[in-house]
């Protein structure tokens, strides 16, 4: 069973998402901010975006995990922006990608509504433009953000059980 990763920018939905899946698959949820050393969680709270050097040993310890639930399968909600990076994961194991995509505004009124969390609303444009589409050679599927995580994890579930026998 391939790791289903949930990704997109700061407040897409990856952690509400990416738990309903996994609940619903009945398998093991990570939310990658937990990888984060602490000093890029402190460049992030100051509201200072991260470099390709800082994401490297969140990038192998995200990479590691997925590497480790080759067998279970698992879903992880990470950000991965950039293709190289989920190229990065796919090389360690099976990847099947989610990407929550949708307006900056309603992403933006997420950011401010949203306590007790390190990524400010200040850093979203920066996320915006290091966002790279999946590409049609990734598999994953594309679904709209706005809508209610349940209709979102349906969809998810009919679109990964339609290309995906494995499970």
């Amino acid at each position: 069973m391939p790791v289903i990763v949930v990704m997109g920018v700061a407040g897409s939905g990856k952690t509400t998402v990416g738990a309903e899946l996994a609940a619903r698959l009945g398998v093991e949820y990570a939310d990658a901010d937990e990888f984060h050393p602490p000093a890029n969680i402190a460049k992030m709270s100051a509201g200072t975006p991260l470099t390709d050097e800082d994401r490297r040993a969140w990038l192998t310890a995200l990479a590691d995990w997925v590497a480790s639930h080759a067998e279970t399968g698992g879903v992880l909600g990470a950000s991965l922006l950039k293709r190289r990076y989920r190229d990065q994961l796919r090389a360690a194991g099976d990847v099947w990608l989610v990407h929550l995509h949708g307006d900056r505004d309603v992403l933006a009124d997420r950011l401010r509504a949203r306590t007790g969390h390190f990524m400010k609303v200040s850093m979203l444009d920066s996320q915006l433009a290091d966002l790279e589409p999946l590409e049609q050679d990734e598999p994953g599927v594309t679904v709209d953000l706005a809508e209610q995580p349940a209709t979102l994890v349906g969809k998810v579930l009919t679109e990964y059980a339609r290309v995906s026998p494995r499970t």
